[in-house]
């Protein structure tokens, strides 16, 4: 009997924790791929910087190099104002896929706490059903005369 018990807390237990352990797994994978896009983005920003200061140092020896520099400087603000266009939107769609998985896990734990509930009720229901069943009804009319008025 007290093995059954605590299986049944052991269960109990699992079953409390599951919701919060399911949102942490979530919440750890969307933080995963969302340091792994920064770690690529910085890195593309850091050698787009690096290019231009190489290029910088050998082109900046001449007025046409220098033209030429000034030239492409347009050019890059260009590419990296793109690039950072594209990483907003690979942001916002990581953030609505995560905002979807959330409220898809949120709406499966209220259903689930939903049936739950509907369950205890039915049962404390049917338990007062037995109750009244198995209780004697109490007679409407009293066995005392002490309501009624002598002449």
């Amino acid at each position: 009997m007290q093995n059954e018990m605590l299986e049944n807390l052991s269960e109990q237990t699992r079953q409390l924790f599951e919701p919060m352990r399911k949102l942490n797994a979530l919440m750890l994978n969307n933080m995963e791929r969302m340091t792994q896009y920064q770690m690529e983005s910085m890195r593309r920003y850091s050698q787009m910087g690096t290019e231009r200061m190489r290029e910088a140092t050998t082109q900046l020896s001449s007025e046409e190099g220098l033209k030429a520099f000034s030239g492409r400087q347009a050019e890059i603000m260009n590419e990296l104002a793109q690039q950072m266009m594209e990483d907003a939107r690979a942001f916002s769609e990581m953030s609505q896929e995560f905002r979807a998985e959330f409220e898809k896990m949120f709406a499966e734990q209220t259903r689930m706490l939903e049936q739950a509930a509907g369950a205890a009720s039915d049962a404390k229901k049917s338990g007062e059903d037995d109750k009244e069943k198995a209780a004697p009804r109490a007679s409407s009319q009293s066995t005392r005369g002490g309501s009624k008025k002598k002449s």
